[in-house]
């Protein structure tokens, strides 16, 4: 496993919690927790992301895996679209 440095790990999940909480929402529900209504990053690691999922009253923290390991920061963006691609797939919903 290949850990990120903290700048890019927060970077990365500062921006998916701006600007695509609906996308973490999408691949925690079709990977991790069906029944999640929110979803913030939290971090990633050459393996997976790391995701606070909302289910009901509770927070719980759930990991999904890449659906290739990463190895470097020009990566993550390419997971990251993989992943909900095949999320969005699985849940049966519409391409944007």
């Amino acid at each position: 496993m290949t850990e990120f440095p903290p700048d890019i790990v927060d970077a990365v999940a500062a921006h998916m919690n701006a600007d695509h909480p609906d996308d973490s929402l999408v691949i925690v529900q079709a990977f991790a927790e069906p029944t999640a209504t929110a979803a913030q990053m939290t971090g990633l690691d050459s393996d997976a992301g790391y995701w606070d999922a909302t289910v009901g009253s509770e927070r719980l923290e759930v990991k999904v895996a890449w659906l290739a390991p990463i190895s470097n920061r020009a990566a993550i963006r390419t997971a990251v679209v993989e992943l909900y691609d095949a999320g969005r797939a699985k849940l049966g919903l519409p391409a944007r």
